[in-house]
């Protein structure tokens, strides 16, 4: 079903209730998504974006009650992985011939998914097509999150469309971020950052610096993903430009996970030590079992300081710890402390690791850690909370 945005301009994308992992399942999509396609009919008309595969026939049969698909002059992909040009195929059987204004490295990528010789026009940083009334404009954004990644700014209608950039994870019959709850759209935006956009932290940087070097006036900023920031649309500028300069809040994660007790023992013991030792830092304590990945590595974002433990296991840390502490050295996470810490029969060689680890993933180590021998007694647990203490004022 179609949504006016504005008079020349309509929504006519997929909200995703059901969605609930993304990319395989490297990432968490608790609250749904939506893949957003927009109509704009001037003298000439232009989609910019279609769907995911599963629904392509869905969304060439609603744009059809639409529009006469013949009718469609131009297609603009802003940026071509599946979620946004798995429609292509089912689309360009009704209309062949239609050009595609893409990035040249975005041909590269849609010859590379669909091995067809479509109507290919590449276009750069500063070239615009005028439709009538209204003048696009191409933006390019490269690893914004995928090499061949642009934006098209529509000059009339002051809008911003920024397929994966400015985007998050968040399905709603509502189209604007006035008409959903602010907290729970900026934590989706956060975690969207987290998990895809940090790596390229100093790139999105640059841009959204062009951009408002650009000043393009600003009604409305048009993601791929979730809802259109209609209200205060620079907020999501600025919070981008805020999370890409090595982000953390006062806060302390404490990440572990736990064969028989021992390791979430020795958790809970440090975070009162810090408590005591700091009682206006936020500390959050998560169990990389039981909580979902995403979250914990947004969290992990937040904070100025991690701790990771781990029970030795086969000479080694866990499963669920391992992954962690892969994902977060792909996150390339800035200028944030971390320490180990864990329990042992014989071994001990968890923490140990998990520095290295650590220290891998580009985070300064704080100190050796601490480990402690079989279930902590009331002694193991009063030294894990002096750890804590000692911890909180060296991250300070």
């Amino acid at each position: 079903m179609a949504k006016k945005i504005t008079d020349m301009v309509s929504w006519v994308g997929k909200v995703d209730w059901e969605l609930k992992h993304f990319h395989g399942d490297e990432l968490s999509t608790t609250k749904g998504s939506s893949y957003n396609a927009y109509l704009i009919q001037d003298e000439k008309t232009v989609l910019i974006d279609t769907v995911w595969k599963p629904y392509d026939d869905e969304f060439v049969a609603n744009l059809k009650k639409v529009i006469d698909l013949k009718k469609i002059d131009y297609i603009v992909m802003n940026h071509n992985e599946v979620d946004h040009s798995g429609a292509l195929p089912e689309l360009l059987r009704e209309i062949p011939g239609t050009p595609i204004y893409c990035t040249k490295k975005g041909e590269a990528i849609l010859r590379g998914h669909y091995h067809q010789d479509w109507n290919y026009v590449n276009v750069k940083t500063g070239d615009k097509l005028n439709i009538g009334k209204s003048t696009l404009t191409f933006i390019e954004a490269p690893m914004l999150h995928w090499p061949d990644t642009m934006f098209t700014y529509m000059d009339t209608d002051e809008i911003l469309f920024s397929n994966d950039g400015f985007g998050q994870h968040y399905a709603s019959e509502s189209l604007y971020n006035d008409c959903v709850d602010e907290h729970d759209v900026m934590y989706e935006a956060e975690k969207y950052w987290t998990n895809i956009i940090n790596p390229y932290a100093m790139m999105a940087t640059r841009k959204v610096n062009e951009i408002l070097k650009m000043n393009l006036p600003l009604k409305m900023i048009c993601p791929s993903h979730g809802i259109i920031w209609k209200e205060n649309p620079t907020k999501i500028i600025e919070k981008y430009l805020e999370w890409a300069n090595a982000y953390q809040e006062n806060q302390i994660t404490i990440v572990y996970d736990t064969m028989w007790q021992s390791t979430r023992r020795m958790a809970e013991a440090i975070a009162k030590g810090i408590q005591e030792a700091d009682p206006t830092v936020t500390v959050k304590i998560v169990n990389a079992v039981k909580d979902d990945k995403n979250d914990i590595l947004t969290e992990m974002f937040q904070s100025k300081a991690v701790l990771v433990g781990s029970p030795t296991i086969n000479y080694g840390y866990s499963y669920a710890i391992a992954g962690i502490l892969e994902m977060a050295k792909g996150l390339k996470f800035k200028k944030k402390k971390a320490a180990a810490f864990g329990s042992y029969g014989w071994s001990g060689d968890a923490p140990k690791q998990i520095t290295e680890a650590l220290k891998g993933a580009g985070f300064e180590i704080v100190n050796d850690g601490i480990k402690k021998l079989w279930v902590p007694d009331e002694e193991a647990l009063a030294d894990c909370e002096a750890y804590g203490r000692d911890f909180a004022e060296a991250v300070k």
